[in-house]
């Protein structure tokens, strides 16, 4: 109260916001496997997922043809939307992100139905996430991957190492 109000001229001026504010849904389309936990769980509804399935081809000789999901549509309806974030915690994948967007108004209110594609444009503006804490523990699944991977190494070395004569008449030049 003792200190003087200060206005701030946006637009003129953008405002100055935490580094990981709720603004927009990111979708990065590479991730979604079309589970449809998002939408199961948005007590919105406003989540709107069309998919096909497709066959995909043995990896092997002899293997049998596997059945994946392909996204069809993919949109979010902003204007039913109350920003809980629900949707991005149950993602198993990663596919959806908050970006600190947040001048997405429109003049009509279906026009705030956006796609997949504006979805996408919007995960270029998410942040990355926050560094981990040097003194934090190794996570246990990486240590092990980790460890794994040094006998592994150790072992190829060993296999790769020429084995030295011990008889002096064996070793010609």
């Amino acid at each position: 109260m003792t200190k003087k109000s200060v206005t701030e001229q946006y637009p003129d001026t953008q405002p100055a916001l935490p580094p990981r504010s709720r603004g927009v849904i990111g979708l990065f389309e590479e991730n979604c496997t079309v589970c449809m936990l998002c939408a199961r769980e948005c007590p919105d509804w406003c989540i709107y997922i069309d998919s096909h399935k497709e066959t995909v081809p043995a990896a092997a000789p002899g293997g049998r043809e596997r059945s994946r999901n392909v996204l069809d549509r993919f949109a979010i309806d902003f204007s039913l939307c109350m920003y809980c974030g629900i949707c991005i915690e149950v993602c198993p994948f990663d596919a959806l992100f908050w970006s600190p967007e947040f001048e997405y108004a429109e003049t009509d209110i279906r026009d705030l139905t956006h796609e997949r594609d504006k979805l996408r444009e919007w995960m270029w503006t998410v942040p990355a996430p926050p560094a981990l804490d040097p003194g934090a523990e190794e996570p246990k699944e990486i240590a092990a991957a980790r460890k794994t991977a040094e006998k592994l190494a150790a072992a190829q070395a060993a296999q790769a190492e020429p084995t030295e004569p011990t008889d002096p008449q064996e070793g010609g030049s």
